[in-house]
């Protein structure tokens, strides 16, 4: 089973930005691949997700600010325009119903 470690959180002022990166351990080419986050006290949500082919998805909330991408068996999330609500735990993983055992996570916080 493929296992992920995610990298690159921290803390940064509104407005600021951070790169996210998720290290697959095996092969993750065949696979839609998504970043998820967890805010304190909410369920999982995904963020963004890509297909093989680079088609991408975003919430609402974080169009024109996120964009995922990929390459060979790492993916990427670069967040612009942070805002204190995309402060939270964040993770990536397969898409929705294709999830396998969720990594650590890397801690955004969004904070003045």
């Amino acid at each position: 089973q493929v296992q992920f470690v995610e990298s690159g959180g921290g803390l940064v002022q509104p407005g600021g930005s951070l790169r996210l990166s998720c290290a697959a351990s095996g092969s993750i080419l065949s696979y839609t691949m998504g970043w998820y986050r967890q805010a304190p006290g909410k369920p999982r949500e995904l963020v963004a997700d890509i297909t093989l082919g680079g088609l991408s998805y975003y919430v609402e909330s974080v169009k024109g600010r996120f964009a995922i991408s990929r390459d060979k068996n790492t993916v990427y999330l670069q967040m612009n325009s942070l805002k204190p609500e995309d402060t939270a735990v964040y993770y990536c993983n397969r898409a929705p119903g294709e999830t396998s055992s969720w990594g650590q996570g890397t801690q955004v916080t969004v904070s003045s």
